[in-house]
């Protein structure tokens, strides 16, 4: 029996999901135990990331050629990028952030990984299979994001405006689940879809990931 979208995305974000216990700053900023300098740290390096995603989303779109399902999943992508820079923005203030400040910082390659490594995936990787590792990255991404957003609040005195960075990511778009789906069945409709393959970019991804966290970890 042939594989539906759904299984094929649903195998991907289970088989690919972290290991407990991969990501040793999250549970510390849920403790409220890591310094809240780390916030701040982490914007900077965003500030480098989300336009890079951004434009490495956009260009997978521009790839994506008679697939227009899976171009529209890419550029759904972007278009959330670019919110959230604008949710960026409010983190960096409250974390007494400056443009000069942002402007200047140099960013650190174990943060900055994940992008370069999407950039190849632009580059190089069949769409299709980009967005099913993409998928399942993003699945672990936004349970750091809730976590980490409930933390700001409880316990380090974060405002509502500034954690809306976090909140964009922490609860699942449905349009997003939609859109991949509708990508993923393009995919095994042409035959274009190469799960060997989605799954080896998504490891990756999911392995740049948490080199970002670590390298926060480690300041």
């Amino acid at each position: 029996m042939a594989r539906t979208a759904r299984e094929v995305l649903a195998d991907a974000v289970a088989g690919l999901a972290p290991a407990e216990g991969a990501n040793r700053l999250v549970p510390l900023i849920a403790a409220g135990e890591a310094p809240r300098e780390v916030f701040a740290a982490l914007a900077l390096e965003q500030h480098h990331i989300i336009p890079s995603d951004r434009r490495s989303f956009l260009h997978l779109a521009d790839r994506s050629g008679l697939q227009p399902a899976v171009a529209a999943f890419f550029r759904f992508l972007a278009e959330g990028e670019t919110e959230a820079l604008h949710r960026l923005t409010t983190l960096a203030t409250a974390c007494g952030l400056d443009e000069k400040a942002v402007r200047e910082y140099e960013p650190q390659a174990g943060c900055q990984a994940y992008p370069a490594y999407a950039a190849w995936l632009a580059l190089g990787a069949e769409p299709v299979d980009a967005a099913v590792a993409l998928t399942a990255n993003f699945a672990a991404w936004s349970g750091y994001c809730a976590t980490v957003s409930r933390a700001m609040r409880d316990h380090y005195g974060f405002d509502e405006s500034a954690c809306g960075f976090f909140d964009f990511f922490a609860v699942p778009s449905p349009e997003a689940e939609e859109l991949s789906l509708a990508a993923v069945h393009s995919g095994l409709d042409t035959g274009l879809l190469s799960e060997p393959s989605a799954h080896r970019y998504g490891r990756l991804l999911q392995s740049y990931e948490l080199m970002f966290w670590e390298t926060l970890a480690v300041r």
